[in-house]
């Protein structure tokens, strides 16, 4: 198994959920919480596998980071075989598609794109959520290459497994990869940062805080018991945290 952080930035993000890129020139000065920016690409025998899909975030010749770092590795978006979207927030849905002037492609055309129909409902009806995209969102969901999913937890493949936990959303979902003696552990929004292990807190920017807090803590003991990678989608400085 390989794991490749695709990490697009370090950000602060305002109360309307707008991002904006730390540099050496504004870390001292911009406001707002931060965070990374880090979707996961896990490369196994089977399949190539893109965990959440970040904010597509571009560099100064309007290129995104993503593309970049795909490059870099020799890894066209042809070749990624499954798209697993823990939820539908706009920092984790963006490169799912590319706009181009007749309107927009799937980004990772021969990849299924795993969503929870539950999670997909409950953006729905909160359009007046700030942390939605509802452009990208409605575009992503005309997509053809899209699994539908609404069971409480299960297998994709015999090395992908899923549960819907909650927390964070209502619905969201959380991810398994295991190859070997290797097991890869996605936790999203529930466990984005390496300091949510070392602070036992309920976030009120959570749906609901005490359950995510509560998972944190279950998920901690089995990493350590089972040998985890644990990847952290929004820690500033860590990406992959071992046990």
């Amino acid at each position: 198994m390989k794991i490749i952080p695709l990490k697009e930035g370090n950000f602060s993000t305002s109360k309307t959920k707008d991002f904006t890129l730390l540099t050496e020139e504004n870390k001292d000065t911009v406001k707002g919480i931060r965070m990374s920016v880090t979707p996961f690409l896990i490369i196994t025998e089977k399949d190539t596998i893109l965990l959440d899909a970040g904010i597509g975030w571009k560099n100064e010749e309007g290129k995104t980071v993503i593309s970049e770092i795909l490059e870099r590795e020799n890894i066209h978006p042809d070749q990624i075989t499954k798209v697993l979207l823990s939820h539908l927030h706009k920092d984790h849905i963006e490169t799912t598609i590319t706009r181009t002037e007749n309107g927009f492609d799937s980004t990772f055309p021969n990849a299924e794109i795993y969503i929870q129909k539950r999670e997909l409902a409950f953006a729905m009806e909160n359009r007046g959520n700030y942390s939605f995209d509802f452009d990208t969102l409605e575009k992503l969901i005309e997509l053809e290459n899209i699994v539908w999913m609404d069971e409480d937890k299960g297998n994709i493949t015999d090395e992908i497994s899923f549960e819907v936990v909650g927390g964070h959303t209502p619905f969201m979902q959380v991810f398994w990869v295991k190859e070997g003696n290797e097991t890869a552990f996605y936790g999203a929004d529930n466990l984005p940062q390496q300091s949510y292990l070392k602070y036992h807190l309920a976030y009120k920017s959570d749906f609901d805080g005490k359950k995510a807090m509560n998972l944190r803590m279950k998920w901690e003991k089995e990493a350590i018991e089972n040998h985890w990678k644990v990847l952290l989608y929004h820690d500033l400085d860590t990406a992959v945290l071992e046990f």
